[in-house]
């Protein structure tokens, strides 16, 4: 026992063994603490001035307790509320009830109801519209795809608290410009979707924005500039209250934003992107930061398909901002899960707190950096691209991108220097052991050669990279043919299987390597090929930096920084060897400079530590008879250093004895021990400096890879129901669990065997499960996609799920469906969500709009067709106008939908828009129309073949003969049971692990044709 505890921190076995897990377990616990608890809200409901907990949560288990599309009649009753509940706020923080709601303010551009109350002021926005475009989407890469063209009437609520540096002026009444300095805008939205009852998406961010105006209207926190609250409606279909309000004079006043927003179902609220450095700084007042640069870029790149007002805020009104979301687990995003029963205070607290810490910074910076630049020569006015990341959820590092490159530059040109510069004082100092095979000396006999072994353990870490990196991508391309769904309900599962075969796999390769050719310079050899190859990554990083601003490879840059003081640490631990001539003097037989090697038999002699007590009595004779007959023989090139000393099995990795017989040499009192096999002249090699090379090569790189390998796990493995590639999450998990185990690789060699053994079981365990479980699950569900059509001439009605082609699990769905059974099921490639198949039936009848009772004998579908009911004209002044006129019963959205491009249109009422924004240049072949009053009738006038783009110009020969395409309306409420049967089924037989969705901005549409 004491020669077991002589040396706890040695480069043996059972010390490595132990620091290297124990430093590992204690960093991924750590790891998914933080990713996985959220921080506990405070015991006290009253945290902060103003704030009440106990009633966020009441407001927001009211907000959530219906589906409140814009297009339904909840949405008008949550508005309502909203408006009472902010009444009751100023009305308590002011101690006044002294409210107009008859006070209306007129311009000719805006008119709102206000209610004027100090501190703050409250616009019941009622008037503002936009009509606005989007490009098409380009599917197949159609690069002229037509667009989509949108007229909406907002119903959004803003509430201005006024600034103690902003005066006293109502500038919005008189026309004139808003103070120099602006304002702060924080936005949610109030809407859900027709599927969803808006928990986090977005009552989180709603009930937030209530408790900060509580906050900042409260004495002694009024901000040093304005924040303007926005509760916007419309999110949910196309941005669309965001839009309206453009055309609000508080859009004019604000500079920067704060986006409120949820993309999955409680969890921590996570800053996902951010316009730049300096406006990221604010968040950094959060006690609890969480976020990452990476998902930043992802969006930038188009990679993540969805969109937040976020979008409007910097590209149609140039702010610049901060997007804090929810964003896990995505299978509840959408559905019927996203309630309260599925988030928590805690979640409520974490974006309340970290919101009001923001506002907080932006509000009380009056200083240059978010002035208006009118000349747009002024960095100020558009920031620095920046780096950001969270360390466990509580400290927050931002620089900029610039800082980032420089860095990077650094690091590139400085570490490969100082590398050549130490091996170069190594060559000089004759101990550059390294890539040495032999060192020549000479002597009275003649010249000798003595065989160094140098180059010994250079190959065996890029072997291990290589195999053990191999396996791990290829079990991403086996699960991905097998099972290729089963990391949408068990990622950590797929994440254990990986890590594990990563580890025995790696241990393995070593073991055998290390048994035909042990070496000293193994760790040494394995921090120069990850210094190589980190460096060549960390090249195209710069590159990527400097070319595009992305950010995301800042951990990359971190890793290569650790790789290279390992490395450095290795490097200079070689100036403990002996001189290279020195050590060849001494183990040469023959006379040297005319004196006989005195010390040659001492070193000769040197034996492996750790060598086999039993084993060793066992032999103890024969190998003192080897030793003297090879010492009285003639040494030559081809002699072993070590002589006869080699074993012949594995034995030495299935167990090691530390309290061993250790034979070594003894030289003027100093002991020399020589490991398993090891070159000779390692005797002189410390014990203890790999141990610091671990801690350098480990705590950093895994923290910041781990935190990005579980942000991966939760915002991708559940992206697969919408289409996305199924190898993507593997890929990423293959390759990020290499990154976070190629710390170990230059140390595995001296790994006991009990862990890579342990770890085996585990990867046959989980390769088991993951091949043969079934994907999904209650708490994981499938999400498909509802829509019903109802064509009103032929009362023809056609339900459709939308879900994922591979299997058949769309199939099965469909078949636990009544109404589907015996039905001719159609499955095709959806038109709405790409990758996705369609499967439609004839469907149970819709009772969207009250009808009365039919008469006996009578089918429902003969009432359809006074849902809609349309008129459309040529105009008299051209041939290539026409006027529609539109009128859907208890609805206040529909569309028209042309077969070929329009170029222009105008909708009765609408505030002026730029032609350019109203229709896209490629022409649009959908408009949408939304109305804040229910059942009022659009006029819209429509024009086509007049435009500049080549889709347009080539279809002028069609609009000759006139226009066609169908008049849609759409039905999105869902509260009362009845209204759309076939939804109602759809969520009582599909199976548990199943959960519908909607798959349009209308449940139920129907439509009518119309020709020209």
């Amino acid at each position: 026992m004491k020669t077991r505890l002589s040396n706890p921190i040695a480069f043996t076995p059972l010390p490595v063994t132990i620091i290297s897990s124990v430093v590992y377990v204690a960093l991924f616990v750590a790891l998914l603490l933080t990713h996985l608890i959220v921080p506990p809200a405070p015991s006290n409901p009253t945290p902060l001035a103003g704030v009440n907990l106990t009633e966020a949560w009441q407001d927001l288990q009211h907000i959530s307790g219906a589906f409140h599309p814009y297009n339904s009649r909840r949405n008008d009753e949550t508005r309502d509320w909203l408006l009472r509940r902010i009444d009751r706020i100023l009305a308590a923080n002011t101690k006044s009830l002294l409210f107009n709601r008859s006070k209306y303010l007129h311009d000719a551009q805006f008119r709102a109801s206000i209610i004027r109350q100090n501190p703050a002021v409250v616009f019941s926005d009622m008037v503002s519209n936009v009509t606005f475009s989007s490009e098409g989407k380009k599917f197949d890469n159609d690069t002229n795809a037509p667009g989509v063209s949108v007229y909406f009437e907002g119903t959004n609520i803003v509430v201005y608290i006024r600034g103690s540096e902003d005066g006293d002026k109502d500038w919005w009444m008189t026309g004139q410009d808003p103070p120099q300095k602006g304002g702060v805008l924080v936005n949610a939205h109030y809407d859900s979707v027709s599927t969803g009852y808006g928990a986090t998406d977005d009552g989180v961010g709603v009930v937030s924005i209530l408790q900060i105006i509580k906050h900042f209207t409260s004495e002694g926190h009024k901000p040093k500039k304005g924040i303007v609250a926005l509760l916007n409606n419309g999110e949910e279909d196309f941005l669309n209250g965001a839009q309206a309000f453009r055309q609000h004079p508080m859009s004019k006043f604000v500079r920067t934003f704060l986006n409120l927003e949820g993309a999955g179902a409680g969890g921590r609220a996570f800053m996902f992107r951010s316009t730049d450095t300096e406006v990221t700084r604010a968040y950094q007042n959060s006690k609890y930061p969480f976020a990452s640069v990476l998902s930043g870029d992802a969006w930038k790149r188009h990679l993540i398909r969805s969109e937040t007002d976020y979008l409007v805020f910097t590209e149609r009104l140039g702010l610049r901002g901060l997007d804090l979301a929810f964003f896990e687990p995505r299978a509840r995003y959408h559905t019927d899960q996203d309630n309260t029963k599925h988030t928590s205070i805690d979640s409520t607290w974490h974006m309340l707190s970290a919101s009001i810490a923001t506002l907080e910074a932006l509000s009380s910076d009056t200083s240059s950096t978010f002035d208006i630049n009118t000349t747009n020569e002024s960095p100020n006015s558009r920031g620095t691209d920046g780096v950001w990341f969270d360390l466990f959820g509580r400290v927050l590092a931002v620089f900029r991108v610039h800082t980032l490159f420089a860095l990077s530059v650094s690091l590139l040109v400085a570490a490969p220097i100082i590398m050549i510069i130490v091996g170069v004082v190594l060559h000089r100092a004759d101990k550059l052991y390294i890539f040495s095979r032999r060192k020549h000396i000479q002597s009275d006999e003649g010249d000798e050669s003595i065989m160094l072994h140098g180059w010994k353990g250079f190959s065996q870490p890029l072997l291990l990279l290589v195999l053990a990196s191999a396996a791990v991508i290829a079990l991403a391309f086996l699960l991905n043919r097998l099972n290729p769904y089963i990391v949408y309900s068990s990622p950590y599962s797929v994440w254990s299987m990986m890590l594990s075969a990563w580890i025995f796999i790696g241990w393995l390769v070593s073991c055998a390597v290390d048994f035909f050719r042990p070496s000293a310079l193994t760790r040494l050899y394995s921090l120069l090929w990850l210094f190589f190859l980190s460096w060549v990554v960390v090249v195209a990083v710069t590159v990527l930096e400097r070319r595009q601003s992305v950010a995301g490879g800042y951990f990359l840059v971190f890793y290569f920084a650790a790789i290279f003081l390992a490395a450095l640490s290795a490097f200079l631990e070689t100036f403990g060897l002996p001189r290279k001539s020195t050590y060849a003097e001494e183990v040469s037989p023959l006379p040297v400079g005319g004196a006989p090697s005195h010390r040659s038999q001492s070193i000769s002699s040197g034996q492996r530590l750790a060598q086999s007590s039993e084993s060793q009595q066992q032999h103890s004779a024969e190998d003192t008879e080897n030793l003297n007959v090879e010492e009285d023989e003639e040494a030559t090139e081809r002699t072993s250093l070590l002589r006869n000393d080699r074993q012949t099995t594995f034995a030495r990795y299935r167990h090691r004895d530390p309290d061993t017989h250790e034979e070594h040499a003894m030289d003027e009192g100093k002991e020399r021990k020589v490991y398993l096999g090891e070159q000779a002249w390692s005797w002189s090699l410390p014990t203890w400096p790999w141990l610091i090379e671990f801690l350098l090569l480990s705590i950093i790189p895994i923290i910041l890879t781990g935190q990005i390998a579980l942000l991966g796990t939760s915002a991708i493995t559940q992206t697969l129901a919408d289409g996305n590639s199924t190898f993507l999450p593997y890929l990423a998990i293959a390759i990020l669990s290499i990154l976070l185990l190629v710390p170990i690789s230059p140390f595995i060699h001296r790994y006991t065997y009990h862990i890579p053994v342990f770890l085996l079981l585990i990867f046959i365990g989980t390769l088991l499960y993951n091949i043969f479980a079934f994907p999904f699950s209650a708490n994981n569900r499938l999400k498909v996609y509802f829509n019903q059509r109802v064509d009103l001439d032929t009362g023809i009605n056609t339900v459709a799920l939308t879900g994922i082609k591979d299997g058949s699990y769309l199939y099965d769905i469909v078949a636990s469906l009544p109404s589907a059974g015996g039905q001719e099921i159609k499955c095709v490639d959806s038109t709405l969500r790409k990758n996705l198949m369609e499967c439609s039936w004839h469907g149970l009848p819709p009772q969207v709009v009250p009808t009365p009772p039919p008469h006996l004998g009578i089918p429902p579908q003969f009432g359809y067709a006074h849902w809609l009911s349309f008129n459309v004209s040529r105009s008299n002044s051209t041939r290539n106008e026409a006027r529609f006129t539109i009128f859907g019963k208890n609805t206040r959205a529909c569309r028209l939908l042309f077969d070929s491009p329009i170029s222009r249109f105008v909708v009765k009422g609408a505030a002026d828009a730029d032609e350019s924004q109203a229709v896209p240049k490629e022409g649009s072949k959908e408009i949408r129309l939304w109305s804040r009053t229910w059942e009022k009738p659009w006029h819209v006038t429509v024009q086509w073949g007049e435009g500049s783009s080549s889709t347009v110009r080539t279809l002028k020969h069609q609009r000759r003969q006139g226009l066609n395409g169908r008049v849609v309306c759409l039905w999105s409420d869902a509260n009362q049971s009845g209204t759309i049967p076939a939804l109602d089924e759809a969520w009582k037989f599909v199976p548990a692990w199943v959960a519908v969705s909607k798959a349009s901005d209308g449940l139920v549409e129907g439509s009518k044709a119309f020709l020209i």
